[in-house]
């Protein structure tokens, strides 16, 4: 393996450290630490369009465990770090455990041998061309979900009944992280949008 490759694994290994997230990947059970890998592996691939921390985050606090969307988040960007690493430098399966192996003060025995898994039967997928790289300087979009409400009336204002749309946009960002954005428009504001929309439909029906 070579220098800078292993260099850059020793810089996620230290992240994982320095962040607290080794003693929080502790924490997390083993079959949803496999999914989270999974996630970040099939993001990488380009196959999902970026990993649900959220989704992942709640499920985990609902079993119990105290962490944190923040905690997570800053575990899947080093490890999304760490196999992209990985297929950057074609690092093999045993290549990559034994760097690892190195720090296993950092890593628990369990996250390793999710890696190991994970590593060797989709490591092989992930493809980190140019295109792709410059592909992940943006956000994509991921859906987009609206409802129709009216504002009421309050002691300070009798004529406050007025309808408005409020839109919420499901995004992954560019390290893979998935939120949503919510935002109200006015009905001129809507309509306006609407308009916009439709301007774009029309150019790529030209396409």
């Amino acid at each position: 393996m070579a220098a800078g490759s292993a260099g850059a694994l020793a810089r996620a290994l230290g992240a994982l450290g320095a962040a607290g997230a080794a003693d929080k990947i502790n924490l997390i059970p083993q079959d949803l630490f496999a999914e989270l890998c999974d996630q970040i592996i099939q993001h990488l691939s380009h196959k999902i369009p970026g990993v649900n921390t959220a989704e992942l985050c709640q499920r985990m606090q609902t079993s119990g465990i105290e962490i944190y969307i923040g905690d997570l988040a800053k575990i899947a960007n080093i490890l999304s770090f760490l196999f992209s690493t990985a297929a950057r430098n074609n690092l093999s399966t045993e290549e990559l455990i034994t760097t690892l192996g190195s720090a296993v003060s950092t890593l628990p025995k369990h996250a390793l041998q999710v890696i190991r898994h994970v590593w060797n039967e989709q490591g092989k997928s992930i493809t980190m061309s140019e295109d792709a790289r410059n592909m992940a300087t943006v956000g994509q979009f991921v859906d987009m979900k609206w409802r129709l409400g009216v504002a009421m009336s309050s002691d300070t204002c009798r004529s406050l009944k007025y309808p408005y749309v409020t839109v919420t946009l499901t995004m992954a960002d560019p390290s893979g992280q998935i939120t949503d954005k919510s935002f109200e428009m006015t009905i001129p504001q809507f309509k306006n949008f609407f308009r916009q929309f439709k301007e774009m439909a029309s150019v790529l029906e030209t396409v």
